[in-house]
């Protein structure tokens, strides 16, 4: 009998009604695996009413308390790092190593949620008039959404429902279909380190369930991450039903390697970023910008380097990427690899026809380089998200620049050079939200905020951070005024000398 995936509700598990279920595979055998129920309309209601429920108590909750939950969490999530990245792997294919990063990342924010309270503090002005004070507050907001992608079941989740919780927040997660065991993983833990039930609600589901949370009247927050058509969806949607919403959206990064750049280092970088986890994630370099005479240099080191890396199951340790999510995604990112050449990139590596034997049916391919790309190509154009790297060449710096602004995203990029100065100058002049110097992928650390610019980011709003705090809290200014206790009405004596 298939096993079945259902939703975590009201602080326990909560079997599927709608009786539509979807296919969850293992990508290195293609082989459906599990079965994960699809909510209705009458489930998304269900979940929300349990946040909402919660939010009751939980909202009014002291910080020592909540913080406590999350001290706990944050030990039990470490205690079952290898479980958690183990359903990473079983369901998403990404080798072990890669999600055991992944839950990292995530642990980062719920450490950051640990230390809420010095962000939660508010601010006093005194006597900015006779005997008028002036005090700003942060509150939190209700019940909150995340609708999250299937490239990191844990890690994205948790850059959410973290802070979430921690600012006085309920939380309903709406996570990827395609992996979703590693959500109801998180969320048992939650609960038991002492999390109140309904505070964290996981919702299964598909189209149906992410319109019914963004149209919900007790939804007041969404934050989402995938791509940039859906995060515009998401955002237009939610906004128009009044809610505040972060939506982060796909990405097309470069790297900008300059003449004088360490050019070891840098093919390096380019392997690492734009191979690792399949490129399955909105933080891969998938186009480097090759400046001057380098790019020949630069293009056989970085092939030298892609032909050894070793593709397989992701749980053999010797595993050093593993296969798509799903076979429709393989044959998508295929053709762009087939149809390169056509629109005048040199083919430099070829990994359409990549299989590992034993695994016949898994999601497989190998690793794909394209040199002298062209900007209208569609390997260019698009954001692949897969192991498909593309070198455009360029005569200099400024040239590199403006060809890299030309994108319509905006979400990482990085430069590889020796000098401070032209470092410092790319740092302000490029349109992107991360910016990496040296470093591929400039993802920050937890107590910093993650988004992009232009179109892969939609709303005010980056995650996690500062800018997470605010999203998850709403601003309240009071301004008092006290009269004075010698002023006290007659026959009232709190021991002040009158002042008549």
């Amino acid at each position: 009998m298939t096993k079945t995936v259902n939703h975590w509700i009201g602080g326990k598990t909560v079997e599927g009604t709608s009786g539509q279920y979807g296919p969850v595979t293992d990508p290195a055998t293609g082989q459906v695996t599990t079965q994960v129920a699809l909510a209705s309309v009458e489930e998304v209601d269900a979940a929300v009413a349990a946040a909402k429920a919660a939010y009751a108590t939980w909202g009014t909750s002291s910080l020592a308390q909540r913080t406590a939950v999350l001290f706990r969490y944050r030990a039990l999530l470490d205690a079952h790092r290898d479980d958690i990245a183990a359903l990473i792997t079983a369901e998403h294919g990404k080798v072990h190593s890669d999600a055991l990063g992944e839950v990292a990342r995530g642990l980062e924010i719920v450490e950051l949620a640990c230390g809420i309270t010095t962000q939660l503090k508010g601010e006093l002005s005194t006597q900015v008039s006779s005997r008028v004070d002036v005090s700003s507050i942060r509150q939190s907001l209700g019940v909150v959404a995340g609708i999250t992608p299937f490239n990191f079941p844990a890690m994205v989740p948790m850059w959410m429902f973290p802070l979430a919780i921690a600012c006085g927040n309920t939380f309903v997660l709406k996570p990827s279909e395609k992996d979703p065991s590693a959500a109801n993983l998180l969320a048992e833990l939650a609960s038991e380190a002492g999390l109140p039930d309904g505070v964290l609600n996981v919702l299964h589901g598909d189209k149906i369930a992410v319109d019914g949370l963004l149209n919900h009247p007790d939804v007041a927050a969404v934050s989402f991450v995938g791509s940039t058509p859906i995060a515009r969806y998401i955002h237009a949607t939610a906004s128009a039903n009044g809610k505040r919403v972060q939506a982060l959206g796909g990405a097309k990064n470069h790297m900008l390697v300059l003449p004088d750049a360490d050019l070891d280092a840098a093919a390096d970088a380019a392997v690492s970023a734009a191979y690792g986890s399949a490129g399955e994630r909105c933080m891969a370099i998938s186009a480097v910008v090759a400046v001057g005479a380098i790019g020949d240099e630069l293009v056989a080191k970085i092939r030298e380097r892609a032909e050894k890396i070793t593709i397989g199951p992701g749980n053999d340790p010797a595993s050093e990427m593993g296969p798509l999510i799903t076979a429709a995604h393989r044959d998508k990112v295929a053709s762009y690899v087939t149809g390169a050449a056509a629109q005048g990139a040199e083919v430099v590596l070829d990994g359409t026809g990549h299989t590992v034997e034993g695994f016949e049916d898994g999601h497989w391919i190998g690793l794909s380089l394209l040199d002298k790309v062209s900007t209208d190509s569609d390997a260019y154009q698009d954001e692949i998200f897969g192991p498909v790297l593309c070198v455009l060449r360029v005569d200099t710096y400024e040239d590199g620049v403006a060809l890299m602004n030309a994108s319509p995203f905006g979400n990482g990029t990085a430069i590889f050079t020796r000098d401070g100065g032209a470092a410092r100058r790319f740092q302000l002049e490029i349109q992107a939200g991360m910016v990496g110097v040296n470093v591929p992928i400039p993802v920050p650390v937890g107590y910093h905020s993650f988004g992009g610019w232009k179109d892969s980011l939609f709303g005010d709003h980056h995650i996690y951070g500062n800018d997470g705090v605010h999203f998850y809290t709403r601003g309240k200014v009071v301004t008092t005024r006290w009269p004075d206790p010698a002023d006290a009405p007659a026959g009232v004596d709190l021991g002040f000398p009158r002042n008549h």
